[in-house]
């Protein structure tokens, strides 16, 4: 099966390839595919979820394709990878629109991306009245999403 997807970035695409090339990687049908399929699907992946999906199209990729794939997107610029505290990394594409932050539920492991101007602002507030030069920011927020909240019968404050 062919998979053809229209990744927005071709910069970052040429970037990996220059990347690749300096590790002296020659280009392969396997991770081409796992790297369009990582970056057409844009979310976090770990290694096993992304074999999991990739195994139910082409059966010849192995485990190890897939992991090193992953480690190689990252080392290269277009993945980056997150710990939730869950001991499982996850990789997710990396974007040039800016940066986002993220919501965990603890309980069914649901990630959601979010963006917030006010975070940002009063980061940067932060930031200038230390006099500290921020070169990199994560915001991490863990809780429960709303599905296990229901399920597990608390509301918005964690009341019963």
């Amino acid at each position: 099966m062919k998979m053809k997807f229209n990744f927005k970035n071709k910069t970052k695409l040429s970037d990996f390839a220059k990347c690749r090339a300096q590790r002296g990687l020659k280009t392969s049908q396997k991770r081409s595919f796992i790297i369009d399929y990582f970056l057409q699907k844009d979310r976090h992946f770990s290694v096993e979820d992304l074999y999991d999906e990739i195994k139910k199209l082409k059966s010849n990729i192995s485990y190890s394709t897939v992991y090193r794939t992953l480690r190689l997107l990252a080392a290269c610029g277009l993945a980056s990878e997150c710990n939730f505290g869950d001991g499982i990394s996850r990789f997710e594409p990396v974007h040039d629109e800016g940066h986002h932050d993220h919501l965990i539920c603890r309980k069914c492991g649901a990630i959601f991306e979010f963006e917030n101007t006010d975070i940002e602002k009063l980061q940067k507030e932060v930031a200038k009245k230390y006099q500290f030069k921020v070169v990199f920011h994560k915001l991490e927020l863990y809780g429960l999403c709303n599905k296990c909240q229901k399920k597990d019968g608390r509301n918005q404050n964690g009341k019963r």
